[in-house]
This record gives C-alpha cells, sequence and structure tokens, in this order.
C-alpha cells in the first residue's frame, strides 16, 4: 500500500453549462491505457457521488494524487474520480453524461447502484418524480437560453478590443512564451497527447473554479492577463499546439462561455502552466518563477477610449444575463433536490456501503497487480 503522507486532491470539471446546453468531455476523464473503469448508475440521489468520494478520499488517505471530477451542476458533488498512478477511474454514467463501457470486462464494467432500491416505494411516487424531472429540464433550458444571451453580449463587448488589437505584436508575444518554455526542443515525429477538461463551471452558485488544486503545485506558471477579446485564448492555445507538436502531452482547460476558446494549459512534463488570469479565475503571480503578461500592451488606447460606453453596457448587461442564468440553475438544483429525496428515502444505504468495502479490495488487488508489473 502506497504512503508517504496524504495525496493531493485536483478538481476538474469534465462537463460544464454553456450556452449551448450541457458540453461533455466525458472521453478525456479516462487516458486509453486504463486498467480499471467503473461506470456508476443508478437514478439521482441513490449515493454515487458519496460511493466514489469515499473510495477517493480513502486513497488520497493512502498516499495517492486522486482527481475529483466535479459536477457543474452541484458543487457538492462528484461525477467520477480517477487515480492515474492507477490506471483506475469511477465515472457516473448517467445522464447528461451518460458513459457505457468500451472495452467490457478487459477495463470497463457497470456498477449499478439501482439494485439496492426500494421500486415499490419509487412508484409510488411515480409522478412527483415524473414532474420534477420534466420541470429541472424546463429550468435548464431557461438558464441555457439566458447563458446565450450572456454569450452574444460577451462577443460584443470582446469586438471592441479586438478591434484595437495589434495581432502582429500578440503573435510575437506567443513566440516570446513558446521559446522561453519550449526553448529549442524539436517537433516530435509523435506528437503528445491531448487531454480536455473544463477547470472552471457556471453553476447554481454562480461561477466556480478550482484552478488552484490543478496548478497549486506547479513550479513555473505564465499568467496571461486582459479583457476579453485581447488574445488571451489564442496566445495559450498556440503554446499547447506547440508543445503538442514537439511530443509532449498537453491538458487544455476549456472555457464553459465557450469551449471552443481555451483558459489554460498545463505541460505536466515541464510542470509549468499558461494561464488566463482574469475574471472569473483571477490569479496573480505569487511564485519566483511566475510571470506575467499583460495583454493591454497590444491594445490601441484611442480606439478603445473610443468604445468605453460600449464596453461598460456590454459588462453589465453580460453580468445581468449571467445572474440570470445561474438563478434558473440554482432554481434548477432545489427541484432536483427535491426529486432525489423520493430516492434517498427508498435506497439502502448500508448495502451499498458493503458494496463499497468489497469495491475498495478489489482496488487493493489492482493496486498489487500495478506494483507487480512495474517491477517485472
Amino acid at each position: 500500500m502506497k504512503s508517504q503522507g496524504r495525496g493531493w486532491i485536483k478538481k476538474v470539471f469534465p462537463g460544464a453549462n454553456t450556452p449551448g446546453g450541457f458540453y461533455s468531455f466525458y472521453e478525456y476523464v479516462t487516458r486509453p491505457d486504463a486498467n480499471r473503469v467503473m461506470i456508476i448508475k443508478g437514478g439521482p440521489g441513490v449515493g454515487k457521488s458519496t460511493f466514489m468520494r469515499k473510495i477517493g478520499q480513502r486513497l488520497v488517505d493512502m498516499g495517492y494524487d486522486v482527481e475529483f471530477c466535479c459536477c457543474s451542476s452541484d458543487n457538492d458533488s462528484l461525477d467520477g474520480v480517477v487515480v492515474h498512478d492507477l490506471g483506475l477511474a469511477l465515472i457516473d454514467g448517467t445522464a447528461p453524461h451518460v458513459v457505457d463501457p468500451k472495452n467490457p470486462g478487459a477495463v470497463d464494467e457497470i456498477v449499478n447502484l439501482g439494485e439496492f432500491w426500494n421500486e415499490k416505494a419509487l412508484k409510488a411516487s411515480r409522478r412527483e418524480i415524473v414532474n420534477a424531472n420534466r420541470e429541472v429540464s424546463r429550468l435548464f433550458e431557461r438558464a441555457f437560453r439566458y447563458l446565450e444571451e450572456a454569450k452574444v453580449i460577451h462577443d460584443d463587448w470582446e469586438a471592441c478590443y479586438t478591434e484595437a488589437l495589434d495581432f502582429g505584436y500578440t503573435n510575437c508575444m506567443a513566440e516570446e512564451v513558446r521559446r522561453d518554455i519550449l526553448q529549442n526542443r524539436p517537433v516530435s515525429p509523435v506528437p503528445g497527447g491531448v487531454r480536455r477538461l473544463f477547470a472552471s463551471a457556471i453553476s447554481p452558485d454562480g461561477p466556480v473554479h478550482y484552478l488552484d488544486t490543478i496548478v497549486g503545485r506547479l513550479p513555473r506558471r505564465y499568467i496571461v492577463k486582459g479583457e476579453p477579446g485581447t488574445g488571451k485564448s489564442t496566445l495559450i492555445g498556440k503554446v499547447g499546439d506547440a508543445a503538442i507538436e514537439r511530443g509532449l502531452d498537453v491538458e487544455f482547460y476549456h472555457c464553459p462561455l465557450d469551449p471552443s476558446k481555451v483558459d489554460h494549459v498545463v505541460i505536466p512534463a515541464f510542470g509549468v502552466a499558461v494561464l488566463s488570469g482574469s475574471w472569473p479565475h483571477i490569479l496573480d503571480a505569487s511564485k519566483e518563477l511566475d510571470r506575467t503578461i499583460e495583454m493591454k500592451v497590444a491594445l490601441d488606447r484611442e480606439m478603445v477610449a473610443r468604445y468605453q460606453d460600449i464596453i461598460a453596457s456590454s459588462r453589465e448587461r453580460f453580468h445581468e444575463a449571467l445572474r440570470r442564468a445561474t438563478e434558473f440553475l440554482h432554481r434548477a438544483k432545489l427541484v432536483h433536490d427535491e426529486m432525489q429525496a423520493y430516492y434517498v428515502r427508498s435506497m439502502d444505504f448500508a448495502a451499498i456501503d458493503r458494496l463499497g468495502e468489497r469495491i475498495f479490495a478489489r482496488i487493493l488487488d489492482l493496486e498489487r497487480e500495478v506494483a507487480a508489473e512495474a517491477t517485472a
């Protein structure tokens, strides 16, 4: 059993609430060479998150670094637990992020917590559960419409700065950062691997992030600051792409307001990250090797001044639309919690705890198998 103090908990979002609805990067939760993937099935309130958290926390206490995959629609809930050192993942495989086995038996298996509910009791509450489910869907749809409105406003806000941006200068800034990180490392005939996730989420409590758990231990960080439309995402993405071309694995963390854009990249082999340090994930240089890059130096100040009224109006309207979206996400969670209560009252949680012990014993067997392979 691994033991050298407690492990590190890294928190990420494999899915997000976006203007286009729920957006999933669940295909990137596990790596292609995973040893064991347990897909947890069951309804709301059956204990999937608690089941995974208990196992994840025990592995942290044993000294393993564990990745907690957080739920964008419930800040206190988990959608997955990953232990890369063991090639192990436990994933919530229910809607909206339905996950099914890719290699059944050999790697993947289904753990069905629905086996432990009282079906008779649930059928007695059928009408209430169905109505709650419909209301949750309606509230999410309304929240997504407000997020769509927020993005349209944000796009106009961005356009004001983009028009004032010196693209040649930003290209030079990107190249400088690339050279500083990658030095003279040549392009590789074998590109590096790509992993895509979210570091932040638009949640029922508003925008949240756990960026400190993702980059807190990295010795070197480049923090890119600037207003919307000043080229932060482009610069960060170029550095990530260049690292992949040179055979390095890269983690891309995307923007929930626009999943096509990259907020942060992490290059684990180099212990370095290039991060957006602007709202909502405000991060300042705090380590000796941290470097801040200000994108405002590439702006035409006179042109920016010309658009100040539009910028101020866009900023205000954007935050109001985002507030309304958050309000409906919060209302959806309250109704979802009411629906969960029917399942909570119908579950045999003692039986689930016993299942958890059996699953954990199998994980210890996996640990021994991994250790034996490493020494073979």
